[in-house]
């Protein structure tokens, strides 16, 4: 979240500013939530749009009281050291 919210790399979230948090779910397997995310990439945005609202209807960034002071911005992501 740190990440897409610093704009840190250059993707949708960056191109599309990007920086709220409306939405999420917890899997316990990471399968299951690969499984998950093809799914919902393949709904329609009115779906989506249905989904989030059932959930979180005032769209309020779930993020927002995250704490990201201890982040450094400077490091990379740990996917981008596992790519190295």
């Amino acid at each position: 979240m740190f990440e897409h919210k610093t704009k840190r790399n250059k993707g949708f979230t960056a191109k599309y500013n990007i920086n709220m948090l409306v939405y999420y779910e917890c899997s316990s397997y990471i399968n299951n939530a690969i499984a998950r995310e093809k799914q919902l990439k393949g709904w329609l945005r009115k779906k989506k749009i249905d989904l989030i609202e059932s959930m979180n209807p005032d769209w309020i960034d779930l993020s927002k009281d995250w704490d990201f002071s201890g982040m450094d911005s400077s490091l990379r992501s740990e996917r981008q050291k596992r790519k190295e």
